[in-house]
């Protein structure tokens, strides 16, 4: 029997203490956002069409958006799932083309004295469809046919998203990802993204000494690298898990073998021992495609690739870097990694975050008294670098506390997700706690200095309408969804 959305059952099945947490995170937002307004300059804190009170206009808004999200039937989430997303993919391309250039990107579709951003909808509906997918009858992450359905459905947005120049939006997708494993899927990937990070990160720092030189030696560090990640993946991810040592000494005694053999020989007949790299890379591809034909296993497959596609990986760094992404994506990069000190110029938001941070001490300056704050010194402070306002205003201590907060809010979604009793409500809550973990971690991270500005807001405190509507229907459908889950067990 289906609960009606008035009933005093329902009423009770609603987690409340999650919504008192989206409440109470969206009022400090608030102050937050009123601290991060207030300058010398300013006359009236809630002046008509100041920010302060815009986002009071959007938060109410969003509080009955919430509400109204929560009484529906969650059934048409699940069976119109992949209409939402058409038609959110639909708008992703008419907003290519019908939105202006605002900073550069054309993500925002103006309609009067409003602007809407798709993509912070289209994570919803890509979430949704994702659910829907792995709720179908008989699907399993287990075969070619079900990862490329996964990643049509995730890197679609993603490639809208990007000709819309928004690339903080985009990367938000592959958060997605987080939310599979716990449906099956292999953690290869995992290991496949860190090892492509490894390597992007090293070719950039050692640009000037290694790669783009192109000596001998360079290349055969690179073999050996390729050699020893793969190796490594090999003894996580192998299905044979107990004899995993013995075949990586064995490989590890092979390579040492075979070196010794060659500097004994080149000893007496000189020859590049870069040959000797490169084919014992060639071998290992060799090996992990046997293995992937005599296995049937799709992970000695994807390890060959790996080992193969590293090679011309570490090769093309220096073009995708330099004639891909745009001049100032290349500066943020480099700022992150210590490769560059712009202080005056990309680099200047990020050092004037630190320093605002950094003043507010154990305890903070207090409510509408940080200095950093009051003379602009950080641009974005509404938005994206909102948390440097929390850090000079509250101090370390405000600081943690917002976080622990984020962390027991993220921990309660993932609790939900697990007691759900379908996998369509399970997968879409998983999905919503990895969207949330990824936006804390990289706009903290990028406010920090930790991670490279790609401009994603912070939930329920950055500034805007947009975000704040995405995250509160992101938030609501999953807790409709949990409220109406006794109805699949009878109860």
């Amino acid at each position: 029997m289906r609960q009606s959305s008035s009933s005093p059952s329902f009423i009770r099945s609603i987690d409340w203490v999650t919504i008192l947490m989206y409440l109470l995170l969206v009022f400090f937002g608030w102050l937050s956002i009123c601290g991060a307004s207030y300058n010398f300059e300013t006359e009236e804190l809630l002046s008509p069409g100041g920010r302060p009170m815009m986002q009071l206009l959007w938060i109410g808004l969003g509080v009955l958006i919430g509400f109204a999200v929560l009484s529906l039937n969650t059934d048409i989430y699940e069976v119109g799932a992949p209409l939402f997303y058409g038609a959110m993919m639909l708008l992703l391309m008419v907003t290519i083309v019908i939105a202006p250039d605002i900073k550069g990107s054309r993500s925002w579709l103006v309609l009067g004295p409003v602007r809407l951003q798709p993509a912070e909808f289209a994570k919803v509906a890509t979430a949704l469809t994702l659910a829907w997918l792995c709720n179908q009858y008989e699907f399993k992450i287990d075969s070619i046919r079900s990862y490329l359905k996964i990643f049509g459905i995730i890197f679609f947005p993603i490639l809208l998203i990007l000709l819309q120049q928004e690339t903080g939006s985009a990367l938000v997708f592959l958060a997605l990802f987080l939310a599979l494993y716990r449906e099956g899927f292999s953690g290869l990937f995992m290991g496949l993204s860190a090892s492509a990070a490894v390597y992007f990160i090293s070719a950039l720092v050692l640009e000037d000494t290694l790669w783009w030189e192109r000596t001998d030696a360079d290349f055969f560090f690179v073999c050996n690298a390729i050699l020893a990640f793969s190796a490594a993946l090999f003894g996580v991810y192998t299905h044979d898990w107990r004899n995993r040592w013995r075949y990586l000494l064995y490989g590890a005694g092979i390579v040492a073998g075979v070196y010794l053999i060659a500097g004994v020989v080149n000893f007496f007949v000189s020859f590049n021992l870069v040959y000797v790299a490169l084919t014992l890379v060639l071998l290992l591809v060799g090996f992990f495609a046997y293995l992937a034909l005599r296995e049937y296993l799709l992970r000695y497959l994807l390890l060959a690739v790996f080992a193969l596609g590293s090679l011309g990986f570490f090769f093309s760094v220096n073009y995708v870097f330099n004639d891909i992404l745009q001049p100032h994506q290349q500066v943020r990069i480099k700022i992150a990694l210590g490769i560059e000190s712009d202080l005056k110029g990309k680099g200047y938001n990020v050092d004037q975050s630190k320093i605002a941070i950094g003043s507010g001490g154990l305890t903070g300056k207090g409510f509408l008294k940080g200095t950093q704050t009051k003379l602009n010194y950080v641009p974005e402070q509404e938005t994206d670098f909102i948390f440097c306002t929390v850090g000079e205003e509250s101090g370390f201590i405000g600081s943690s506390a917002l976080l622990i907060a984020y962390a027991i809010f993220i921990l309660r979604i993932v609790a939900l997700a697990e007691r759900q009793v379908t996998k369509f409500g399970r997968v879409y809550g998983y999905c919503v706690a990895s969207i949330f973990l990824f936006h804390l971690f990289i706009n903290v991270g990028m406010v920090l200095g930790l991670v490279p500005v790609i401009g994603i807001p912070l939930p329920f405190f950055s500034y805007g309408g947009s975000s704040l509507w995405g995250f509160t229907f992101l938030l609501f459908i999953f807790l409709g969804i949990d409220a109406r889950r006794k109805q699949y067990t009878g109860h």
